[in-house]
């Protein structure tokens, strides 16, 4: 196992820029047009959203704890990469990643278990034969080349609270957005410090979950510029104010940003990205994400 994320696979292997990102999707829509065009599915992001509540529900059936649960949505991410969709029963998907990602988190669940629980869940989609889980984990574990360690934000972001004198509620609503960025393809582009600073950035000067989207976003848009303005700044200058208060938090956070090694850019991608989710989110509906999925997975037969 990696010590820390600098030499891990997760860096070498699972790390893409938006663009290479495009370009293997693209691929594997091209090798299967046919079929994307036959059967429509919702916007990315709203599939994710549908696939984080289902998880979710599953997840608490068995009292599976959040790493775990975040693991598994990696592996999704990352299995999807690979494999086009319309070729799998995202179902199944579902619980053999949550059932894999249990064993790589340290907190196993049998297969038995997992399938009973599935099945309760979605009787529709998921068969009592175990092997099909089986036959599913080893399908995932060798389009991911074996490569299971992930390294999530929450480390850095629990490293990270007492140096930004972040109040409980900060520290709250910054685990809350880091696991809504599970939602997104930011697992896949980003290191997870760079998370982890995008979600106390978030929680401390934005709260975009209290404060409306258009401020968030605007305010995000500036970030760099702050930063940059802040590396002339001396510790004087912030003596005045009290780095407990709200006007404090903000300046010590823009202080440090612009003093650290940190990739202001990434950190504002980042926040612009989990910011747009919230957007999308507004159009979701389960109703029509399941039926999309059902549509095809029904007619290809593959939940058999």
């Amino acid at each position: 196992m990696a010590a820390n994320y600098w030499a891990s696979t997760q860096r070498r292997h699972w790390q893409f820029t938006k663009d290479t990102l495009v370009d293997i999707r693209q691929k594997l829509e091209g090798e299967d047009r046919g079929l994307v065009q036959q059967y429509t599915l919702p916007d990315r992001r709203l599939q994710s959203i549908f696939f984080n509540q289902q998880l979710g529900k599953l997840g608490r059936r068995m009292t599976i704890r959040q790493q775990a649960l975040a693991t598994a949505q990696v592996f999704i991410r990352r299995f999807y990469s690979k494999v086009e969709i319309r070729r799998t029963n995202p179902y199944l998907v579902l619980a053999t990643a949550l059932y894999l990602a249990c064993k790589m988190e340290e907190c196993p669940q049998h297969i038995r278990v997992v399938v009973s629980e599935a099945r309760s869940m979605w009787p529709e989609f998921i068969v009592s034969d175990i092997s099909k889980v089986g036959e599913c984990e080893f399908f995932m574990i060798s389009e991911m080349n074996s490569q299971l360690i992930v390294h999530h934000p929450y480390r850095s972001l629990v490293e990270l609270q007492n140096t930004m004198n972040m109040a409980q509620e900060e520290i709250s609503l910054a685990w809350s957005i880091i696991n809504d960025h599970y939602l997104t393809d930011l697992p896949l582009l980003y290191p997870p410090h760079i998370v982890a600073v995008t979600a106390i950035f978030l929680a401390m000067v934005l709260k975009p979950t209290q404060a409306g989207l258009q401020a968030a976003t605007t305010a995000a848009a500036t970030l760099a510029n702050v930063a940059q303005a802040a590396k002339g700044w001396e510790l004087s200058q912030m003596s005045d104010v009290g780095v407990t208060t709200p006007q404090g938090k903000v300046q010590s956070l823009v202080k440090w940003l612009a003093e650290s090694e940190i990739d202001i850019k990434a950190v504002v991608d980042c926040a612009q990205e989990i910011i747009s989710l919230y957007d999308v989110w507004e159009q979701y509906s389960e109703k029509i994400c399941k039926e999309q999925i059902a549509r095809y997975v029904k007619a290809r037969g593959l939940d058999k």
